[in-house]
């Protein structure tokens, strides 16, 4: 079991450098953030972007591997991303993990003045997203035009540090989505289904949560079959799509993870501890965890 921390980028470089260079000190396998322009109600409040964020992070770092959670093409172009990410993965020396996502409801969705795309549009966008990206990445040049992406003559030299190119970690709960997770991902991540995130909305309880989790777990070996996948493919949980945040407690956490390791999941990502609303919590309990995670890695 490999484990991961979402660090928000809602805090100023002088806070969060102190995160990022802790989550590595505390042994986290990887450390990520919300690629995101707004992101629920703390888009009213301050927002750094992903890129230039994990940018910095890669050179206060040395060892763990860094990531989106999860770009999309609700702001997006591949060709551009790109270079974001051929960039990135040689700053960081091939640490990059590229977590991929078709593009939730919202303010990204409409912030740059373009209707919401329907739940179909949605998904035949991400799939045009995904292969151009994907061959953009693996190579140059690129011409290629779509309902949503074209590239002409696109480039991609040098290339990614890590080959063919940096992993996908596609997030995907429908079937649709899970389908492209089998095509392209190298990892899968899941929210399981509709519950309680740690904001402390309502919604289905904790048991249910993790029935849906189970349930997609066994929708996405389906969908590997299907499409013919033999290899490993890594599987990643959001822990705090459920009803208990992760960092609630040690108990928590560590209960949590015997759970996805049960179901099989490889990795499993929690949220840094915020002063409140969204992932409210205490440092404290971080640190006690941090250091059960050699003991966890061998759940």
């Amino acid at each position: 079991m490999r484990i991961g921390i979402v660090i928000l980028p809602d805090q100023r470089w002088a806070v969060a450098r102190r995160r990022w260079q802790l989550a590595e000190r505390y042994g986290f396998d990887h450390a990520w953030t919300y690629d995101h322009l707004g992101w629920r109600d703390l888009a009213d409040g301050p927002w750094f972007d992903a890129v230039p964020t994990l940018t910095a992070a890669a050179t206060v770092t040395s060892r763990i591997r860094l990531g989106t959670f999860v770009a999309s093409p609700n702001f997006r172009h591949p060709v551009h991303l790109t270079r974001e990410v051929t960039a990135l993965d040689d700053i960081s020396g091939g640490r990059v993990l590229l977590g991929l996502g078709a593009g939730g409801g919202g303010f990204d969705a409409t912030v740059l003045g373009s209707p919401e795309p329907t739940p179909r549009q949605r998904v035949d966008r991400f799939a045009e997203f995904l292969e151009l990206l994907d061959e953009l990445l693996r190579g140059d040049p690129v011409t290629r035009r779509g309902a949503y992406f074209s590239a002409v003559d696109a480039r991609s030299r040098p290339g990614c540090v890590q080959t063919p190119r940096v992993p996908f970690v596609v997030a995907a709960n429908g079937p649709r989505a899970m389908r492209l997770a089998a095509r392209f991902g190298d990892g899968w991540v899941t929210t399981g289904g509709a519950g309680v995130s740690a904001g402390g909305h309502a919604a289905d309880s904790a048991g249910a949560w993790w029935e849906s989790v189970a349930a997609n777990a066994r929708r996405f070996d389906e969908a590997l079959a299907a499409a013919g996948r033999t290899g490993a493919v890594d599987r990643y949980l959001t822990l705090d799509a459920g009803p208990v945040y992760s960092l609630s407690s040690v108990a928590a956490f560590t209960d949590a993870v015997g759970r996805a390791a049960a179901l099989g999941f490889t990795d499993v990502v929690v949220h840094w501890p915020r002063e409140s609303s969204w992932y409210a919590g205490d440092e404290a309990i971080l640190e006690s965890v941090a250091a059960l995670l050699p003991e966890l890695r061998g759940t």
